[in-house]
C-alpha cells in the first residue's frame, strides 16, 4: 500500500511538472521571433523594467496590448508576473510579454517598434 501511495505521488508530481511549463513551452521561435501557439507575434514593452515583477501596461494599454497569460510556475528563461488585476502574465528574461491587437494573422508584426517602446522578442 505504501509503495502505491509513493508511486501515485510520483506520477502526480511528474504530471504537475509537465503542466507547469506548458504555457512557456507553447511559445516558439518563428523566423527568429517569439510567437504564441497561434503564431501571433509576442512583444515586450520598454516601460516595464526587469526585476520589478509587474507590468505597467494596464487599462486601455492592455486592451491594445493583451498580456500573454501564464500558469503559476514556468521554467527559466520564463517567469510569471502578477498584474494589477491579480491575473498572471508570462515574462521572458524578466520582461512581461504581450500580443498586439492590431496583428490580425500569424506572422504580423505591426507592433514592432511602435513609439520606439514596443519590440518583438528576439533571442
Amino acid at each position: 500500500m505504501k509503495t502505491r501511495s509513493l508511486m501515485a505521488c510520483a506520477i502526480l508530481a511528474l504530471g504537475l511538472a509537465g503542466t507547469v511549463a506548458v504555457q512557456a513551452q507553447s511559445l516558439k521561435k518563428v523566423d527568429g521571433v517569439l510567437v504564441d501557439t497561434n503564431g501571433m507575434t509576442v512583444y515586450t514593452f520598454d516601460k516595464d523594467t526587469i526585476g520589478d515583477g509587474k507590468s505597467v501596461c494596464n487599462g486601455p494599454c492592455a486592451t491594445n496590448w493583451p498580456p500573454v497569460p501564464a500558469t503559476d510556475k514556468v521554467a527559466a528563461p520564463y517567469s510569471v508576473v502578477t498584474r494589477d488585476d491579480g491575473s498572471k502574465q508570462l515574462a521572458y528574461k524578466g520582461k512581461p510579454l504581450y500580443l498586439f491587437a492590431a496583428d490580425k494573422k500569424p506572422g504580423d508584426r505591426a507592433g514592432d517598434n511602435v513609439k520606439d517602446i514596443w519590440h518583438v522578442v528576439k533571442d
